[in-house]
């Protein structure tokens, strides 16, 4: 239920009440007794819970990771050196 605060516009006395979203406004002020009442506009307090998520979390969502993914100049590279120094070797 949410946390409703007032304050009276005869006294200026300030409250807060729980009450729910479809009970009628407070009215009567319980310090002077008069309806002086009137509800107040502010900051809604809130609670996020659970794990929750993160604008990162999809980033890559459908991607191939670069890392993962192996460079084939550096493969054909690696294999032309390889063959020459093997075949003077063995010449």
């Amino acid at each position: 239920m949410p946390i409703y605060e007032y304050e009276c516009s005869v006294c200026g006395h300030k409250l807060e009440s729980v009450q729910k979203m479809s009970d009628q406004p407070l009215v009567d002020c319980p310090h002077c007794q008069k309806p002086g009442l009137q509800k107040l506009v502010s900051a809604a307090g809130f609670q996020l819970k659970g794990t929750g998520w993160y604008a990162t979390d999809f980033k890559n969502k459908g991607k191939p990771d670069a890392s993962s993914t192996p460079d084939k100049k550096d493969s054909k590279t690696d294999e032309g050196s390889n063959s020459n120094s093997t075949d003077t070797a063995v010449k």
